[in-house]
């Protein structure tokens, strides 16, 4: 992590130099490490900061002191947001260690709308982001306020390294120019159908609810069990389709696949059923195509965590640059908050963000021997 901070020097900084009194690179460490110890608003990282000048002069400069959460928010709106996401790259390449790079990844793409960004006279902030079945978020990509998460999502996927993985998306990344682009970088897709592709989610129910099909299809079952409810998933998955009248027109396709979700609560009359339907380049081994379906939910858990955890939504930034680089440093600290080690198992983010506050020296010096 020291070389990291180093590396942050050479942030291309915009202002004047004479009249400079806070390196940017500062700025930048100072929002990081404030995100992880449960700071969220601008004036709770300043106050942060001031309460933990010391063990931060360790490792910064801070030649004119602590910066006012004006200042840092006004420097933090001019930084490149792609400065950011490649700091944040070489973090998770330090952080990744020796994990198995040869394991097949699910990279699940979503969108979120940064709410707390948007009023009566400005569009909020919608941003696109990958996150792996590991939970780390790999990339985003800021949504045009006159476009949408169709012409976002092949700027993120060139932006990332998908080759060789596997890429999941909802209904909105399910467009025949999104499936040509997964197969031109050499990987591989699950795409959500619904009504938005012509007759393609229509043909696809019909196959599986013919019984003489759907058992000719490869099965899988899962079953779970939690707060008092089972959950029982199951998936059928097909190659049988040259009667699909749109099999040509989407690059790669190799099969169909059906879920049904069924969760009971206190007996079979309180249960509640759900079916979905995906293409995918994928050939038939529905226990793969189970875990791609299955690891989208972590994209979801991660917008999740930047809601709740983060209270990202009630972040009330209205200067856009500001606001989507804040989202950057924050998917950041989710990345570090997954794997470092407070002492206790089993312990929520949240709390674990409670308790680098409450000794940020300590995790401060584990945090830069990483």
């Amino acid at each position: 992590m020291k070389d990291l901070l180093h590396w942050l020097v050479t942030a291309e900084d915009p202002r004047q130099q004479a009249k400079v009194k806070h390196l940017m690179s500062d700025i930048i460490a100072i929002v990081f490490f404030a995100e992880l110890a449960n700071a969220t608003e601008w004036i709770e990282i300043y106050l942060f900061a001031v309460t933990n000048e010391q063990p931060l002069r360790k490792y910064l400069v801070l030649p004119s002191g602590i910066p006012s959460h004006d200042t840092i928010q006004r420097v933090f709106a001019m930084i490149s947001p792609e400065y950011l996401q490649e700091f944040r790259q070489r973090w998770n390449e330090i952080m990744a260690g020796d994990m198995d790079n040869k394991i097949r990844k699910i990279l699940a793409v979503d969108g979120k709308t940064q709410r707390g960004n948007g009023n009566a006279e400005q569009k909020a902030n919608h941003i696109v982001s990958a996150v792996d079945n590991n939970g780390f978020c790999l990339g985003e990509t800021l949504v045009d306020d006159k476009s949408n998460e169709i012409t976002a999502i092949p700027e993120l996927l060139n932006s990332i390294q998908v080759k060789g993985h596997i890429v999941t998306s909802d209904a909105m990344g399910c467009q025949k120019d999104i499936a040509r682009l997964i197969k031109k970088k050499k990987a591989d897709y699950v795409l959500g159908l619904k009504g938005n592709q012509g007759t393609l989610h229509e043909d696809a129910q019909q196959y599986f609810e013919d019984p003489h099909l759907l058992a000719g299809c490869a099965y899988h079952k899962v079953v779970d069990k939690a707060r008092g409810a089972v959950e029982i998933r199951e998936y059928w998955q097909t190659d049988d389709i040259a009667w699909l009248s749109q099999k040509e027109a989407w690059k790669g396709l190799t099969s169909i696949i059906m879920t049904k979700n069924t969760i009971i609560k206190g007996g079979n009359e309180n249960a509640s059923e759900e079916e979905r339907y995906f293409i995918s380049s994928l050939p038939v081994n529905v226990e793969e195509a189970a875990r791609a379906i299955r690891s989208h939910w972590m994209v979801e858990s991660f917008h999740w965590h930047l809601d709740v955890t983060f209270r990202e939504d009630a972040n009330h930034t209205l200067e856009k640059a500001a606001a989507y680089n804040l989202n950057i440093v924050k998917k950041m600290a989710i990345n570090t908050l997954r794997l470092v080690d407070v002492g206790i198992s089993r312990i929520s983010m949240k709390n674990k963000r409670f308790m680098i506050c409450m000794n940020f020296e300590k995790y401060l010096d584990i945090l830069m021997a990483l």
